[in-house]
Parts: C-alpha cells; sequence; structure tokens
C-alpha cells in the first residue's frame, strides 16, 4: 500500500492478518552513512569550535578595546617599516640589514608607552655600547698579532661575565635588564663575527641606522596613535582599589552584624560577594603596581603628570593598602568561625563597629576622589577625626563588656542605665577579635593617608576650593590610649 504525504511517497506493509501496518525505511548504502558522518564530524568538530572560538575571540575585544587598538598599532608600524625593505632606493640606503628594523619592531612594540620607551631605549643604548666596545675590542685584538683569537675569547666572556651578574642587581634588573640582553647579543655578533667580516665599521653603522629606523617609528606610533600610558594606568589602579577596599569593608562588617531573618535575592548575593572578595584583588596587585612604576618613569609628561611624578609613591601607597587589605582578610576569616556568635555579643558591639567601619570608608573613598581628581581633600582631617572618635568609641564599647564571673549569674548594668544579661569570655572573644582588626585597620588606613598627603604635596596637586566641612584644626582623639 502506498501514499504521498508531504511530497513524498512512503511504503507500508500489512502484518498480522491486514489489521497493523509497518513503515518500510530503505537502508543507506555505505556511501551515504559515510557522508552523514563526515557532516556530523564537520559540524561538531569545526564548525561548533570554530564558532565557540569567534565568540571568545569577540568577547576579548570587546572586554577591553585596548588590546584590539594595540593590534592596529602593530599592524600598522610593521607596515611603515616593511617599506624600507620594498622600495628600492631605500633598501640601498640600509642595505640588506633592512631585516633588522623589522625585527626591532616586533621585538620592542609593547602595548604601553613606558614599556615601549623603556625597550627602545635599552635596545639602541646597548647597542652603541656594546657595538663601540666590540669596535674597540676588534682593533685591539687585531694589534695583538698571533694573540687576537685570545683576546676576542678573554673580551667575550668578561663583558657576558659583567653584563649577566648585572641583571641579578634588583635596581639594574627593573630598568635595564633587556637592555643587558641586547648588549650581550651585539657584543658577541660584533666581536666574534668581526672576526671573519670585513669593513666591520659599515657593518656595526647599518645595523644600527636600522635599529634607529625601528624604534623611532615604534615611538612615533605609540605616543601619536591612541597612547595607553603606564602611569595613568597605574594611577587608576591606586584609585580603583581604594574603592575595592570601601566596599569589602563595609561589606564584611555589615555582613557579620546582618539579621539572619533578613533574605537576600541570588544577584544581591553575587553582587555582596564580589564586594567581599575586593580586597584580594589589592593583595594580588604588588606586582602591577611595581612593574608599571618602572614603565612610567620613561614616559614623557602628560595630561596631569609631570616629567618627575613620583611614581615611586604609588608603590608605597599600595603597600600601605596591602596592609589595610590583610585586616580585611582577617575580618573576612572571622565570618567563617564555625562557633555561634550570641544575639547579645552582637547587639551590644554592633553599633559601634558599624559606625567605625563607615568612617574608615568613607576615607577610602575620599582618598579615591583624591586620586581620580588629584586635588586636595578639604575635608580629610575632618573625617579622620570622625574615624578616630569612632574608635575611641568602640575601645569604651569594649571596655564595657558585662563579662561574667564564677559569682552567680545575675544582671549587670551598662553605662546607659540598662539591664543585661552578663556575657562569657566564649561567647565575646570571636567579637572581640573583630573589634580589634577593626580598631588596627584604622590605625593603618590613616597610615595610607599620609602616603597619600606625601604623593599630593609631591606632585603639586591643587587645593580643593570647597569649603571644609569641620573643624580641622581640633585635636584628634589618639589611636592609642
Amino acid at each position: 500500500m502506498g501514499s504521498k504525504e508531504a511530497g513524498k511517497l512512503e511504503w507500508r506493509i500489512s502484518v498480522d492478518n491486514g489489521t497493523t501496518t509497518e513503515r518500510l525505511v530503505p537502508k543507506s548504502g555505505p556511501s551515504e552513512r559515510i557522508f552523514l558522518w563526515l557532516k556530523g564530524l564537520v559540524m561538531k568538530v569545526i564548525v561548533e569550535r570554530l564558532s565557540k572560538f569567534m565568540r571568545k575571540t569577540w568577547r576579548i575585544g570587546a572586554d577591553d578595546p585596548a588590546k584590539v587598538v594595540h593590534c592596529l598599532k602593530v599592524g600598522l608600524a610593521l607596515s611603515l617599516v616593511s617599506i624600507f625593505y620594498y622600495m628600492r632606493p631605500l633598501y640601498d640606503g640600509v642595505g640588506g640589514n633592512a631585516m633588522w628594523a623589522i625585527m626591532t619592531v616586533v621585538v620592542v612594540f609593547e602595548s604601553n608607552v613606558g614599556a615601549t620607551f623603556s625597550k627602545c631605549l635599552n635596545r639602541v643604548v646597548a647597542t652603541i655600547l656594546a657595538g663601540s666596545l666590540g669596535i674597540a675590542v676588534h682593533w685591539v685584538a687585531t694589534q695583538s698579532g698571533k694573540a687576537e683569537i685570545f683576546v676576542i675569547g678573554f673580551s667575550v666572556f668578561l663583558f657576558a661575565f659583567a653584563a649577566t651578574y648585572s641583571r641579578f642587581v634588583p635596581s639594574f634588573k627593573a630598568r635595564f635588564d633587556y637592555g643587558a640582553i641586547i648588549f650581550i647579543l651585539t657584543f658577541s655578533l660584533v666581536s666574534v663575527g668581526g672576526y671573519r667580516v670585513d669593513k666591520l665599521v659599515d657593518m656595526a653603522q647599518q645595523r644600527l641606522s636600522t635599529i634607529a629606523i625601528g624604534t623611532s617609528i615604534c615611538i612615533i606610533i605609540t605616543v601619536f596613535f591612541c597612547p595607553i600610558w603606564a602611569g595613568t594606568q597605574l594611577h587608576r589602579l591606586v584609585q580603583r582599589n581604594f574603592v575595592k577596599l570601601a566596599d569589602s569593608l563595609d561589606g564584611c562588617v555589615e555582613e557579620y552584624f546582618k539579621k539572619k531573618d533578613v533574605l537576600k535575592n541570588e544577584n544581591e548575593d553575587e553582587e555582596t560577594n564580589m564586594k567581599l572578595q575586593g580586597f584580594k584583588c589589592v593583595l594580588n596587585s604588588k606586582g602591577t603596581e611595581e612593574s608599571m612604576a618602572n614603565l612610567a618613569r620613561w614616559e614623557p609628561a602628560h595630561g596631569s603628570f609631570n616629567f618627575r611624578h613620583p611614581w615611586q609613591q604609588y608603590v608605597k601607597i599600595g603597600a600601605a593598602m596591602r596592609r589595610c587589605a590583610y585586616c580585611l582578610e582577617n575580618l573576612s576569616i572571622c565570618m567563617s568561625y564555625e562557633t555561634e556568635v550570641p544575639d547579645q555579643a552582637k547587639k551590644h558591639f554592633g553599633e559601634a563597629c558599624l559606625k567605625l567601619s563607615s568612617a574608615s570608608s568613607k576615607i577610602l573613598r575620599e582618598l579615591a576622589d583624591m586620586m581620580n581628581n588629584t586635588r586636595k581633600s578639604s575635608k580629610m582631617d575632618f573625617l579622620v577625626f570622625d574615624m578616630n572618635s569612632a574608635v575611641q568609641e568602640l575601645r569604651e564599647t569594649l571596655k564595657s563588656v558585662p563579662v561574667e564571673s564564677n559569682k552567680p549569674k545575675e544582671e549587670v548594668p551598662n553605662n546607659k542605665g540598662d539591664r543585661t544579661m552578663s556575657m562569657s569570655l566564649h561567647e565575646v572573644l570571636p567579637v572581640a577579635t573583630l573589634v580589634s582588626l577593626l580598631i588596627e585597620n584604622a590605625a593603618r588606613i590613616q597610615t595610607t593617608v599620609e602616603a597619600v598627603d606625601e604623593l599630593a604635596n609631591l606632585a603639586d596637586f591643587k587645593q580643593d576650593s570647597k569649603k571644609k566641612t569641620g573643624d580641622n584644626k581640633a585635636k584628634q582623639p589618639p589611636l592609642n590610649s
């Protein structure tokens, strides 16, 4: 029996005395099965992976457009320097060493101006110094007669040893490590290669000219085409870290003293966890801060930053911020104590702790505004005074804890005249740890304020035009009683 449905012919046969029918499906041949298998393989393995790779690539560029700009700048630099190799007049001017200009661009071009300047200057200075010494050693070796090989070999050993040893000096390695590598390479090429190559001076001049061409193109494109300044990146990094510290401080204390019956949705919980973990970014930023500070010293004046801007002061500020972040890390550990803290203890310390955390976070956010606006704060002294007052109040609260003794339990009056039940030392100890960390964090925040004030004085930050919101000359309570 045949029936035609949707333009296709379908065959069925009757089974079990014609009461039921069964569909007949034609068997596919080997070639068709192989084709279907290859089609599935291509769709799953190649097409899906390619589409996943393309989505990931697009997301990287969308999240950080500076990476796309850097790639475009590298392509532009290589295109320009390739002209010296393809155009005959320019090729005749630099000779067969035109490829060295392309190699220079590939090696020295970096994502920010400071790194590019550092590598370019290191490469040029190291090439000139090593080339000059190589020519001098070659001349001395030629004058020594039969001892020429020994003079060249000893000079290579001596200068390679000295340049390599200098890379172990921390201050030298931070700024001139790449230059030391180029020095060893260039000196070896000139001194050893000069033993078999005639016209050594001409070869050195051509190499130096090609390197100068490559570095010049890199510097021009880096500075004048969408520049990315290492100093600006460092400045913004420190400013963002202040905000993250403030969010983490507020989040930790609020999370510790919050009521158990307060319900939050998943988005709020995720946002809260991100703020609580913000101090980890500060702890992990040491290497980035030191690297950017070293690179920023190579950059010319730009924006609000002069040529001799105190970049190393940012490293001191970062170190002070990390000391605060260590306190916040311990605060986050207090939140995960398995020992249950009674509500009575939280109620006794809650108001004073929240007041101190609020005053401390206000200072951190004010420091972030100072960094963002490059202006001195007109209310910093008042905020520090407010924080010290909160510290003193928290200490008084700690002294007034009604700790029970061996005597029979009885109601103990507090300073406010209320009747409260006494608490055991076991119940008070976890909250007392939190209190001591908050007080220590306040002292470290004051050290951070001093570091930022020193930066403001060294960098000549402008005075804030806003009127002060408090009596800044008022006597501040000491942190240590």
